[in-house]
């Protein structure tokens, strides 16, 4: 006849076979999903950085997979403290047409701006979007294009035709205008964007040579 201990143990052991059980099936539908979906959800993602990669540099200018024609690197001088930045370069029939670079302004007022600033081969800024941002709404956020056409400021720019003192806000003594009430989120962008073209002159020929790497 079980005694007491027996069932306590038998009820035990029974419970714990049910938790595991009841794991295991939890942990192979979750893996079941997770294959399901990750090829939609890569697409998926791939998708949003073509629109953003193509606002910048539209499909008719270029004939590659810019999304694919892709290198990263060291990045300190686009904002990025040890980290990794990723370059998307932009051909047509293989000749170098523009170079859209990741980078940071690391001293927004509500902290890091990440931007995409695409550069022509010849060094003109073909535009400059914001990714995503911290700032103050209604003050800072007026560096958003749905927002502003502050950020459209950038175009056509470039290291010849802004000379370096310009490279400001106009606070500054530079060209470019600040928000009323909010200097540091525009000073902090147009710093950004000057160190992203020095950064694209100074390693202008390894950008458009370098291999394509896989994206991870």
């Amino acid at each position: 006849m079980a005694t007491k201990t027996d069932r306590l143990l038998r009820n035990t052991l029974l419970g714990g076979l049910i938790l595991g059980l009841f794991a295991l099936v939890a942990g192979l539908l979750v893996a079941t999903t997770y294959e399901n979906t990750k090829d939609r959800i890569k697409e998926n993602e791939r998708q949003s950085i073509l629109r953003a990669l193509h606002s910048l540099i539209p499909p008719e200018r270029h004939d590659n997979d810019i999304y694919a024609d892709m290198i990263t690197v060291q990045a300190a001088g686009l904002g990025y403290r040890g980290g990794l930045a990723k370059i998307y370069r932009a051909r047509m029939g293989e000749v170098p047409v523009a170079a859209i670079l990741e980078v940071i302004a690391p001293d927004g007022y509500g902290g890091p701006i990440k931007l995409l600033v695409a550069v022509n081969f010849d060094g003109r800024l073909a535009g400059v979007r914001v990714v995503s941002h911290a700032e103050t709404p209604g003050l800072g956020d007026g560096i958003e294009e749905e927002k502003s056409n502050w950020i459209h400021q950038f175009d056509n720019r470039s290291l010849i035709n802004t000379p370096p003192r310009l490279w400001a806000v106009k606070k500054d003594g530079g060209v470019f205008d600040q928000f009323t009430g909010a200097t540091i989120t525009p000073r902090a962008v147009v710093k950004a964007v000057y160190k992203a073209l020095n950064y694209y002159e100074l390693y202008l020929e390894q950008i458009f040579t370098a291999p394509s790497e896989p994206h991870e």
